[in-house]
């Protein structure tokens, strides 16, 4: 067999559903959220949290809005011991807030949990152990009958051990560990001898969390093993049912969402999607998922860079540039053909209607981010990326056909230089090739008459600083004025198209001019600025041909 050989793996068995209803669901409210970033984000990471950085983190979680926050394994941790007295001591968790702690079904273990717990106000405690079937047979060398008796000794534990401190409003949580790799109808049977134990009602519930420990199927296979647990439990209007997905096929979020709409009430995940191996279910794009489908999340993302910033200082970790919804690069364009559709909506976007932008799912200010960073220019870049970093950093509203030509420049630049063209580079590339209008020739004044339907135009320019004089009519002062440079200088030219604008509002506002003309049978671009539109024009039309005349002498 070879080293790399998919023979020694077998498919997931599963069991046929009949009529499922999960397909045709929908999601259309959040979750129960449960943040588990303290406990099983921490025990995932090569140097755990210290305790300036669980702090840290626990303030960043409460400010989110996150209402169930599992915050450490007391009996096994010191550490973790000493910050669930912090907490609880300082006072300082909100009055909405519910903390979570996890706890194996041993007796130690459970006793150790509750000391820690003492004089909180409300917590869940969260037991657990493994039933898949390579757990049961490969680690715990057991049956069927007695992994159930584990967890049926945990809950009774629990149940014992909260009686003696009944001032707390103890909520007990049990999570058949690697659910996803467990008998369908045995993760059902143990999990109800459970809740025969507890005796939950709908007023006062428990939470059957169901992980998929290891993630070893697609979404759509878990989201049956969930459906088929949600229909096959006795007391489901007593259980929330709760999710605890990861991430080892790439899933993790996809699964979550199934398994909501497969029945699931709750959600366990965290922040970025730290955890074991390729990390937990991400809190922040499923709850960003919601959000651009126009479901309140109800924990406040708005400021993804807070998050991100303390993510990575207590972590070590960073955030990848193409993480979904909050990384650096999701909302940058390189390709030609998105950035102009990206310019092309945002200038059709209206502030009183639905979001409808190519490319854009959110808007990105929505998150704090903004549209400085949504197009950027490389050699993968077309026109429309090119037009909209100049419209958005300098107010040029370029004609198509300078588009091109400038886009095909910048193309060329930035293959030479393989990387990124910024846009200050773009505007100075734009004047270098097409604003000309004082070398060798500049406009010094000019005076329009119309006489008998033509107009008639005197202009005063400079050659070389030589003062000349020229003379011109036709339909329009354009018309008038290329017909006096071709009196003058003798060249064939002719207007192809031309294009105008105002930089800017009121005293300050600044004109800008681009013609297309066809010089000697070679078309030849100008551009120009000045106060007025008229000036600007023609300056724009004296850019052109001294390029043409500069191109006609290097030849």
């Amino acid at each position: 067999m070879n080293r790399f050989d998919h023979r020694k793996y077998r498919p997931m068995q599963t069991l046929p559903m009949q009529h499922r209803q999960w397909p045709n669901s929908r999601i259309d409210k959040a979750p129960i959220w449960a943040s588990v970033d303290l406990r099983d984000g921490n025990q995932a990471l090569l140097e755990p949290m210290n305790v300036a950085h669980k702090r840290r983190m626990w303030e960043l979680l409460v400010k989110l809005g996150l209402k169930q926050i599992e915050i450490g394994f007391p009996a096994a941790s010191q550490p973790d011991f000493d910050f669930v007295r912090w907490l609880i001591e300082k006072d300082q968790i909100p009055h909405d807030v519910t903390i979570q702690v996890l706890v194996q079904a041993r007796e130690g273990l459970i006793r150790r949990t509750f000391e820690a717990l003492k004089g909180v106000p409300r917590a869940i405690v969260h037991v657990y152990n493994s039933t898949s079937t390579v757990q049961r047979e490969r680690v715990f060398k057991s049956d069927r009958e007695g992994i159930k008796q584990i967890a049926v000794q945990g809950a009774a534990m629990l149940q014992k051990e909260a009686a003696n401190h009944p001032d707390t409003d103890w909520v007990f949580q049990y999570s058949p560990e690697s659910f996803s790799n467990t008998e369908w109808d045995y993760a059902v049977e143990v999990c109800e001898a459970v809740i025969d134990v507890w005796q939950p009602t709908p007023q006062h519930r428990c939470i059957i969390n169901l992980p998929a420990t290891v993630e070893s199927t697609t979404p759509n296979l878990f989201a049956d093993q969930v459906e088929y647990f949600c229909q096959h439990l006795q007391q489901r209007d007593s259980v929330i049912i709760s999710v605890h997905t990861h991430n080892d096929r790439g899933c993790a979020v996809a699964a979550a969402e199934l398994a909501l709409l497969a029945g699931a009430d709750r959600v366990e995940g965290t922040l970025m999607g730290n955890g074991e191996r390729t990390g937990n279910m991400d809190l922040v794009t499923l709850a960003m998922n919601l959000y651009s489908q126009g479901i309140d999340p109800e924990i406040d993302l708005s400021q993804p860079d807070e998050i991100i910033q303390v993510y990575a200082q207590c972590t070590g970790l960073p955030v990848h540039p193409r993480h979904p919804w909050v990384g650096e690069l999701v909302y940058t364009a390189f390709s030609g053909s998105h950035q102009d559709a990206i310019r092309k909506c945002l200038h059709q976007q209206q502030p009183d209607e639905p979001w409808q932008v190519a490319y854009l799912p959110i808007d990105p200010r929505d998150i704090g981010r903004d549209y400085q960073a949504v197009v950027r220019v490389n050699s993968q870049s077309g026109k429309g990326g090119v037009a909209y970093v100049l419209e958005r950093d300098y107010g040029l509203v370029l004609p198509r056909w300078l588009q091109l030509e400038l886009a095909a420049l910048v193309q060329q630049a930035s293959e030479t230089h393989a990387g990124e063209i910024d846009s200050a580079t773009i505007h100075a590339m734009f004047r270098q090739q097409f604003v000309a209008e004082s070398t060798p020739v500049r406009l010094d004044g000019y005076r329009l008459d119309r006489q008998h339907g033509v107009d008639l135009i005197e202009a005063e320019i400079s050659d070389n600083n030589r003062p000349i004089t020229i003379r011109g009519m036709g339909e329009g002062a354009i018309s008038a004025f290329v017909d006096a440079w071709t009196q003058a200088y003798g060249m064939s030219a002719k207007v192809i198209d031309y294009s105008e604008h105002a930089i800017g509002e009121g005293t300050d506002a600044e004109a800008v001019a681009y013609v297309l003309l066809e010089v000697d049978g070679r078309r030849v671009t100008g551009a120009a600025f000045d106060q007025d539109s008229l000036s600007a024009s023609l300056k724009s039309i004296i850019s052109a041909l001294n390029l043409a005349q500069n191109a006609r002498r290097a030849a």
